[in-house]
């Protein structure tokens, strides 16, 4: 039963954690959205370069 409550400080440092592995997971994906739009975009260039398009194989 002990292990069931908490104090302020216990809860406080939880909370800290949890907002912290939030920060660091919402840099992760913004990071992995900005290097997915960047691959795409070299690609379109890439393509555009040399006169490929979509269709093409």
């Amino acid at each position: 039963m002990a292990e069931a409550r908490n104090t302020g400080s216990q809860q406080g440092s939880r909370e800290e954690r949890l907002r912290a592995a939030l920060r660091a997971n919402l840099a992760r994906r913004k990071a992995q959205a900005r290097a997915r739009a960047d691959n795409e975009e070299q690609a379109e260039t890439a393509k555009s370069d040399t006169g490929e398009t979509e269709g093409d194989e």
